[in-house]
């Protein structure tokens, strides 16, 4: 049991959580802007390599220095949107689409030219586990990881449900056509969501640094995972997102434990399919996800 909760639950909990920040900002952009958002795994990318550089010049912890990520994440989603995506608008969904896959190459590249290819690491060494109950091993960045979505949940929330701007969001994707008839700031509504999506975003990209290392690939290699905790949650549902992610976390996690014999049920190789299986039997029988979310 203590392997278990040790080496599966946790980690999982923790994976879930950087899914979930990920997850959250592709739903609402998806709700309220109306396309699949291929780039947002380069914006958390960005906003590791933000946080970095803020840590390289000041010495303090990534988490402390995470406002600097933000801030670049936040800005270059900005950006995007209006030289890239705005345009495109009142164009089929198509367009937009194909063009966060440009809008990906783009800060992809912009990445390599000015940090370069290899990998880093915020911090260097091997971390002590923190013990609890003299039984619970568990590392501080999962703790960290899981205290951050739970943080984040409760102020969506807030955000979503007790706001002049939440509610505007919530009508916005509801209705944009009625929405904008009753007079609502529309653009306003939308640079709202690129700077939670796009903060939301950041913080996952620093979590997953320090949970591995930073590569100009670690947010384009966690874009799929995300897009499956979109849909499993229902698509345009944000609280959903977090729960699809939190739900793929612990399965891929939990799908390497040996619960029938000594050899894990699925290689850890594997595991990462287990998100993808998921997806495809819930469009097959829920394709409105757990959430009721929107039909593609």
């Amino acid at each position: 049991m203590m392997e278990l909760i040790n080496f599966y639950l946790i980690p999982g909990l923790a994976l879930g959580s950087i899914y979930a920040l990920g997850a959250i900002g592709i739903s609402m952009i998806f709700g309220i802007l109306r396309f699949a958002h291929f780039a947002h795994g380069d914006v958390m990318t960005l906003g590791a390599y933000g946080t970095l550089t803020a840590v390289w010049l000041s010495g303090l912890h990534p988490l402390l220095a995470l406002p600097v990520g933000i801030v670049l994440a936040v800005a270059a989603v900005l950006l995007a949107d209006k030289i890239f995506y705005k345009p495109l608008r009142d164009l089929p969904t198509i367009y937009t689409v194909i063009a966060s896959f440009g809008v990906a190459l783009i800060f992809r590249s912009l990445i390599q030219l000015i940090w370069g290819s290899q990998n880093q690491v915020f911090i260097r060494g091997v971390q002590k586990p923190l013990v609890l109950f003299d039984m619970i091993r568990v590392s501080v960045l999962h703790l960290e990881s899981i205290a951050i979505i739970v943080i984040a949940a409760v102020a969506l929330h807030y955000f979503l449900t007790r706001t002049k701007t939440g509610r505007s969001m919530r009508a916005v994707s509801d209705n944009p056509e009625l929405a904008r008839v009753a007079g609502l700031d529309t653009e306003k509504v939308v640079r709202s969501t690129w700077i939670i999506g796009g903060s939301l975003a950041a913080i996952a990209g620093v979590l997953a640094g320090l949970d591995t290392n930073i590569q100009p690939n670690l947010g384009w290699n966690l874009i799929l995972p995300m897009f499956a905790a979109t849909i499993l949650g229902g698509i345009g549902k944000p609280m959903g997102a977090l729960l699809g992610g939190m739900v793929i976390g612990l399965i891929e996690e939990l799908s390497a434990y040996p619960w029938i014999t000594d050899e894990p049920l699925i290689n850890p190789g594997y595991k990462t399919a287990t998100a993808f299986l998921i997806m495809v039997i819930l469009l097959i029988f829920r394709p409105q996800g757990l959430l009721k979310g929107r039909l593609l």
